[in-house]
């Protein structure tokens, strides 16, 4: 958990991070989330990253959560052999779905780095935190995780910071997804209202994109790598929009400027009679 990662940047330089998320990979090249078949999704989005050429280049790319569906080693590995096609590190995150015994293992043997702070040249870090609560779809941050969080940006307190994790701390509108947030958003919030460097929160796991004010901060989320949830619902809705990722542009001045891009085309449309999964 101490161990840091340090991303070389040119002084002054825009630092640009890559998120991929929920990538729900299962053992099967052929299984299926609620219709999609999601280690071709997850290899279209990759794809498409590739083609977008060298000026989309990154200097670090984070997986924030619900890389595997089944618990499988085998999908971790199709995780790693998958995001070694990009030439930036990558670090991580658990989420709800995520198997840490097998993940933990696969990602380490692959050379995934394990660390969760990361500074990138000399004026950003990010911060990883583990919201996984075991068997449960909900999160929440254990003392321990929020005492490092305090410990980590007391070490740095010059640097503009980046914080990720797998839950949204804030409702995001879809009432069924919002009974499985971050259950004790209250104490995060308490602990980052004496540090105003963060600015910036992300996340992943509710399959949509989302840019809204949390006190003062902003919070995003950013689509999944295969099915997506219908923003604004009361009940279980699948989207019919395309599988998305995000980039991150980090400045020195502690702006940040983000976009999210989708795959266009039909080739990944869920099966919209589902009810839940």
């Amino acid at each position: 958990m101490e161990s840091l990662l340090k991303v070389p940047v040119a002084s002054g330089a825009r630092i640009r991070i890559l998120q991929i998320t929920d990538t729900h990979l299962f053992a099967g090249e052929h299984e299926t989330l609620l219709g999609v078949n999601t280690y071709r999704s997850y290899h279209a989005v990759l794809s498409a990253i590739q083609a977008q050429g060298p000026g989309q280049d990154v200097d670090l790319i984070v997986a924030t959560g619900d890389l595997a569906q089944d618990h499988s080693q085998e999908a971790y590995h199709h995780f790693t052999r998958g995001i070694a096609q990009l030439s930036a590190p990558c670090v991580w995150l658990p989420g709800n779905h995520d198997f840490q015994p097998a993940m933990v293992d696969v990602l380490a043997q692959a050379g995934v780095a394990p660390s969760k702070h990361v500074l990138l040249g000399e004026s950003w870090q990010i911060i990883l935190l583990d919201s996984q609560v075991f068997g449960v779809p909900h999160g929440e941050l254990s003392e321990y995780q929020l005492e490092w969080l305090e410990r980590s940006l007391l070490r740095f307190p010059e640097r503009h910071t980046l914080l990720l994790l797998h839950h949204h701390p804030l409702a995001s509108g879809c009432t069924w997804l919002d009974q499985h947030s971050l259950r004790n958003a209250h104490h995060l919030d308490a602990v980052l209202a004496r540090y105003p460097q963060v600015k910036n929160v992300l996340c992943g796991h509710i399959h949509q994109e989302l840019d809204l004010d949390w006190n003062g901060r902003r919070l995003m989320a950013t689509p999944s790598t295969c099915v997506q949830f219908k923003p604004h619902c009361t009940n279980f809705t699948i989207d019919d929009v395309g599988p998305g990722w995000r980039y991150l542009d980090l400045l020195s001045d502690g702006s940040l400027e983000t976009r999210v891009y989708r795959l266009n085309g039909r080739e990944f449309l869920p099966d919209m009679d589902s009810d839940g999964y």
